[in-house]
């Protein structure tokens, strides 16, 4: 399983949108979440009017804030259109230049929709092989496990053995449905293998 996540300020338009339609158009096995670094209170009247004029109901959802969580699992990253307000994503990341429709008539908001299922539709024909082959995220996620790792081991381990058992445990929750705390189970199951005298992890990756 690998996941897109769409992220702009306020989570209640743009983000949203791209969401649904990835949601629509993309294969099971990549699903697509959303989130802002500003949330607002509900979605916009406007979108929610836009959407369901293509058969998307999202009076169900919420804004939701961009959790740092969230921003570990994605595997994949659009930005859309808040600039130097875009929140850091550490993996790969696209701009997409998108009007905000907050406060616009819905004939805007129309084109705007529009233009973000075509954007989604571009990306899942273009880019859904280096989605699911991309290292960037896993390297994030491997590079943020070590320090600690390191100071817990160092004695007993080589640096290459703690590196190679991290990467093994984690690489088994790339493709895990669900990816909340990975890091957290990930680091426990590393921490506990590097204490064996044979770390099975070790074993595999050798």
């Amino acid at each position: 399983m690998r996941y897109v996540l769409f992220v702009c300020n306020h989570n209640a338009g743009r983000s949203q949108m791209a969401q649904a339609f990835f949601d629509r158009h993309a294969p099971d096995d990549i699903r697509a979440e959303s989130a802002g670094s500003e949330p607002a209170a509900r979605i916009w009247p406007e979108v929610l009017e836009a959407m369901r004029e293509v058969g998307i109901d999202l009076g169900g959802r919420r804004p939701r804030r961009l959790e740092r969580e969230m921003q570990l699992h994605a595997d994949w990253a659009v930005t859309m259109g808040c600039g130097d307000a875009c929140p850091y994503v550490p993996t790969t990341v696209e701009a997409w230049d998108i009007p905000d429709p907050a406060g616009r008539p819905l004939e805007e908001v129309r084109a705007i929709r529009d233009s973000i299922e075509a954007q989604v539709q571009k990306l899942i024909a273009e880019d859904l092989d280096a989605i699911r082959s991309d290292p960037t995220a896993h390297r994030l996620r491997l590079e943020r496990m070590l320090p600690a790792l390191a100071d817990e081991f160092e004695a007993t381990r080589s640096a290459g053995e703690i590196r190679a058992c991290a990467d093994a445990v984690l690489a088994r929750y790339d493709d895990a449905a669900i990816r909340s705390h990975v890091l957290s189970l990930a680091h426990r199951e590393t921490r506990d293998c590097l204490r064996r005298e044979r770390c099975d992890a070790l074993a595999v990756a050798g």
